[in-house]
């Protein structure tokens, strides 16, 4: 569970999507963590205290006064202990109020009492010209300069039937931004380009040469990488999975689609991941129809005619680039069936990159867990099996740790 002992203090100011914060309040206790829910008079009009005390299994605070707390200063003993406070949804003017340094009620008291190192995250939640209107803006801006961080909003259908920036994001989206907000932001300031899934080359109009990766591991790795504070493009193959909060995504289908895609956003990166499984060949002579059994019955069938040819090799062409460039720092996977030790280090050296990341193809594709081994020229190391996402974070770690070493990124 991803926030296995962290103390979150929930707060939620009037608004239609504190029905959000119910699901919200539910993932972040199933997550482990330990929640402790505050509402404003407004937020008490949408959604009882009494649903927030069920979900949260813990009395509710709704008054300053409170005379549960032993010393009645419930704006002060609640934030103690807490490892960071969450406002969802964030009104327009609880927006104000913590622009202004406001304090008329309990949420807003214990905001500003708050101690200084508890991350403060808010997540805006209001109609689209609320969001807009300049004095909105304005007290939204002061809040990024406070150090107060702003989770949205999206753009959307909104609860009045007007469409536009201002809707919450959704529960998954938040519980997202809260845990990456205890993840080392080591990446801070870098651009990073990725690449992940299968690739699809055609036979026909309905068929097509692929293989049996799923892309879980591309977009765990680009997960991370964004929750280390980078900028990350993910340039992703056919595959059912959901785009990473936060992550800008290109969708392609052949490897040739993903060599054109990588080259027209490669430059300006600082590091370029090759997480893809990319087909080796292609089909040169593609039917425009969908081809035919012919006559003859079992065994007599004659398969259509195809020819190859090789696929343009993403990784290889960038890293020559980075050979003249010095940048981006270029990774590649390498999945192999079997010799992982012998085929990973001459893969690497064969690819002219600092490092690459092996594992075993048929025993990761479609995996949740994975082993995996880092190569450079130093050797190897075992990274043992574990979640893809803890793996991914993992490496980013690594490649964090290498790229510091190089004035290029400084």
């Amino acid at each position: 569970m991803e926030l296995t002992g962290k103390k979150i203090v929930l707060g939620l100011s009037g608004g239609v999507a504190c029905y959000k914060a119910a699901e919200l309040c539910r993932s972040l206790t199933k997550e482990g963590a330990s929640v402790q829910v505050v509402m404003t008079d407004a937020a008490t009009h949408f959604i009882t205290a009494v649903t927030m005390q069920a979900l949260s299994g813990k009395p509710v605070y709704t008054d300053q006064w409170d005379p549960r707390v032993d010393n009645n200063m419930a704006h002060i003993d609640v934030t103690r202990n807490a490892d960071a406070i969450v406002i969802a949804p964030c009104s327009a003017d609880f927006i104000r109020k913590l622009a202004h340094g406001a304090c008329d009620d309990l949420l807003s008291t214990m905001c500003l009492a708050r101690p200084r190192h508890v991350p403060l995250l808010v997540a805006p939640a209001m109609n689209v010209e609320m969001w807009t209107n300049p004095a909105t803006q304005r007290n939204a801006a002061q809040l990024g300069e406070d150090g107060i961080r702003i989770l949205g909003p999206a753009a959307g259908e909104q609860a009045c039937g007007e469409v536009g920036m201002g809707r919450m994001l959704e529960p998954q989206q938040l519980l997202d931004e809260i845990v990456a907000a205890f993840q080392p932001k080591v990446m801070a300031g870098k651009r990073i380009l990725i690449t992940a899934g299968p690739t699809f080359e055609a036979i026909d109009p309905v068929r097509g040469i692929t293989n049996l990766s799923s892309g879980k591991m591309g977009y765990a790795v680009a997960r991370a990488a964004r929750e280390a504070g980078a900028d990350v493009t993910l340039i992703s193959g056919p595959t059912a999975l959901p785009t990473p909060h936060g992550v800008a995504r290109i969708d392609v289908q052949s490897a040739q689609q993903m060599m054109d895609a990588v080259n027209r956003h490669i430059d300006g990166q600082h590091v370029f991941i090759a997480v893809a499984a990319v087909a080796d060949w292609r089909v040169v002579n593609p039917s425009t129809q969908k081809v035919k059994k012919t006559e003859g019955g079992a065994g007599g069938a004659k398969g259509p005619d195809l020819q190859f040819e090789q696929n343009p090799d993403i990784l290889a062409t960038i890293a020559a680039r980075t050979t003249l460039a010095g940048y981006p720092y270029c990774v590649g996977f390498a999945a192999e069936s079997e010799n992982l030790l012998e085929y990973g280090s001459a893969k690497r050296e064969r690819k002219g990159i600092p490092l690459l990341v092996g594992n075993i193809g048929h025993h990761t594709f479609g995996q949740d867990d994975n082993t995996i081994v880092l190569f450079d020229e130093h050797g190897h190391t075992i990274l043992p099996q574990a979640p893809k996402l803890t793996l991914a974070r993992q490496l980013i770690s690594e490649i964090s740790k290498r790229i510091s070493k190089h004035s290029l990124f400084q």
